[in-house]
């Protein structure tokens, strides 16, 4: 059977969503603070440490700031319904309150890691960003879940109690198009071929890797995901120290559009400042045209 040349009507439906998306921005540099922070079981803690890694991405002149994945408790089935928030009822929400206010006050914009959400009875792993006027632009719940059984390694079933979400997330700001991620979300190619699909330009993935899969996969995902789709992976962790049983791989890190690593940490409580210069997209883009040399008519045939 002759595999047909004319776009499929998938194809056409993602570019469709591209071109409309799209949204013309005059920002082409600015600097990212991934603020990797060691997790206690006292959430006023784990709250004002945030605030103050936050302040200090922000003296070193960050406009985009990322927390990591489960900052306000351990990573522990014993925290996450105890330190749940409805997001919901805002005034009721000291987590929510805290990163508006910081939001706000330091004029950026925040993609605040993930935390508990408790919304009709179940518990989402949730990722907010705030903008610079401390009003919430997006809400993701983490859409694949962690489920793993390595015999003499580790067992970890996150769907045991987490909901999945069913929505990929993406967030106009004033620092250009974001897609977001939580963690086991960025083994999953397809989710950031859409993203790229719909115009962005970057996409941040609060992430709790493991030491086991952090030390095979952590780096090989995020540049896998920025080299194939000619864009910045911006990625952040809790450090290993943070408390509970789950050990932390940490190693937060801002890679470029050809899969270059442009700043990384290692595993202690840090703050990671990098520039993202978006040209770096439109030259990768345009000496290696990817989205042309697609054969979609092989691949969805």
């Amino acid at each position: 059977m002759m595999a047909s040349s004319t776009p499929s009507s998938i194809e056409h439906t993602m570019l469709a969503a591209s071109e409309q998306l799209q949204v013309p921005s005059n920002i082409t540099k600015f600097k990212i603070g991934l603020c990797q922070l060691s997790v206690t079981s006292e959430k006023n803690q784990n709250l004002a440490c945030a605030r103050n890694l936050i302040k200090a991405a922000v003296e070193r002149g960050a406009r985009l700031v990322v927390l990591p994945e489960m900052w306000t408790c351990p990573y522990s089935n014993d925290y996450f319904a105890k330190f749940a928030e409805d997001f919901e009822n805002e005034d009721a929400s000291p987590t929510f309150f805290m990163l508006s206010e910081a939001a706000c006050s330091h004029g950026i914009t925040i993609v605040a890691g993930s935390v508990p959400e408790s919304c009709d009875g179940q518990l989402y792993n949730t990722s907010c960003v705030f903008g610079p006027d401390g009003k919430l632009k997006a809400k993701h719940r983490k859409i694949h879940l962690f489920d793993i059984e390595i015999p003499g390694d580790i067992t970890f079933k996150e769907s045991d109690f987490f909901a999945a979400g069913d929505k990929p997330t993406i967030v106009d700001t004033d620092v250009g198009r974001i897609g977001i991620g939580i963690c086991h979300d960025i083994r999953f190619p397809e989710l950031a071929a859409l993203y790229r699909a719909k115009g962005a330009r970057i996409i941040c993935y609060p992430g709790a890797f493991n030491i086991s899969t952090g030390e095979l996969l952590w780096e090989v995902m995020q540049r896998a995901r920025a080299a194939d789709n000619q864009l910045f992976v911006a990625t952040c962790s809790p450090s290993r120290d943070s408390s509970g049983s789950y050990a932390i791989w940490g190693h937060s890190t801002l890679v470029g559009p050809s899969g270059e690593i442009i700043a990384t940490s290692g595993h202690e409580e840090t703050v990671v400042v990098a520039e993202i210069d978006y040209s770096k997209i439109e030259l990768q883009r345009k000496g290696l045209p990817l989205d042309k040399q697609k054969r979609a008519d092989i691949y969805l045939s």
